[in-house]
């Protein structure tokens, strides 16, 4: 088989491939760095699955769906989730382990890995002086300086909720943080309280945590946590 060569700038990526090649190429190793499948037994499985219809490659299910012009279309899943329906050309699956040589495409997968798990760290505990608007999945430990008196609102969507505010104090700076309906009587002043997942927005012009859907608010020391009012699973509104 005579390989295409690269028509692109710089050195050729891969060997010498064709630049749409060459970006097939690149996408099968990313998805076998993201799921830590070594690139030539990923491959390997890629071309049994190509000549008998299915294979496996440690948690990944591989399957042969349809041969399209000179394509094989794969469809690739970790169990019930899809990870990639996508057409490989026949020429690349005729190889010899294509995916080598491809170092920088793992590396720049590992790196972006990397910096993701530097991003959880650096909010997984923040100091309120630190927060700023739009930043998301924040976890926080404060104590509660003061709750606002509930007041009956009407929200956009029509509803009567009862609303109060509590301001949340670290060494650092304070923050207020809403508070509807059950949600008023878990907390007192000066219990300390964990957050999880929350959000940070502006609310006319001031800064606020906001516990949605997925956010955990928790009493970890006061007279709530005696009161056994400790934890709730908050609902977004």
């Amino acid at each position: 088989m005579r390989n295409r060569m690269w028509s692109g700038r710089g050195r050729p990526r891969g060997g010498y491939h064709s630049r749409s090649d060459a970006r097939i190429l690149e996408y099968l190793v990313e998805v076998s760095t993201k799921y830590g499948v070594d690139t030539t037994d990923f491959f390997n499985a890629l071309v049994y699955a190509w000549n008998s219809g299915k294979a496996t490659c440690r948690e990944l299910a591989i399957r042969f769906r349809v041969k399209k012009k000179d394509c094989a279309v794969f469809l690739i899943t970790d169990g019930y989730k899809v990870v990639a329906q996508l057409p490989i050309p026949e020429n690349i699956l005729r190889e010899t382990n294509p995916l080598e040589g491809f170092d920088y495409v793992r590396e720049r997968v590992r790196s972006a890995s990397e910096r993701r798990e530097r991003m959880a760290l650096d909010t997984s505990s923040m100091q309120i002086k630190d927060l700023k608007a739009g930043m998301k999945r924040v976890d926080l430990k404060a104590r509660v300086v003061g709750i606002s008196k509930p007041k009956n609102v009407i929200t956009r969507f029509n509803e009567h909720v009862i609303l109060a505010s509590a301001t949340l104090s670290d060494e650092t700076s304070t923050i207020k943080l809403p508070l509807w309906n059950g949600q008023i009587n878990m907390l007192s002043i000066n219990d300390i309280v964990q957050i999880e997942n929350a959000n940070v927005i502006v609310f006319r012009g001031e800064k606020q945590l906001r516990i949605g859907r997925h956010s955990t608010l928790k009493v970890i020391e006061g007279s709530s946590l005696d009161a056994a009012k400790g934890t709730a699973k908050c609902m977004a509104k």
